[in-house]
Formats: structure tokens, C-alpha cells, sequence
């Protein structure tokens, strides 16, 4: 689930920064949001189904 947050964010960010020039500040929120939350999925693991 974060996996697929984090790779939207990241698409949001490249079409952000390319296409639609996006003011810097949205740009680089988007970033830091796509990047904490792969991390956070790679930090947190799969959780074990019983």
C-alpha cells in the first residue's frame, strides 16, 4: 500500500517538475512525501498473517 503511495507521489513529482511547472515548494512536498513513505514500507515490513 505504501509502495503504491510512494510510486504515485514520485509520478506526480516528475509530471510536476517536466510538464506542468508546479510552484518548488509543492514539487519537493511531493517528494519528501513519496520518499518517507517507502521507507516507511521498507522499515515496517510485511506484517505476518496468522
Amino acid at each position: 500500500m505504501l509502495v503504491a503511495i510512494g510510486v504515485v507521489f514520485l509520478v506526480l513529482w516528475a509530471l510536476g517538475f517536466l510538464v506542468f511547472h508546479v510552484t518548488v515548494a509543492f514539487i519537493h512536498l511531493l517528494l519528501i512525501i513519496a520518499v518517507v513513505a517507502i521507507v516507511l514500507h521498507f522499515v515496517r515490513g510485511r506484517g505476518v498473517s496468522s
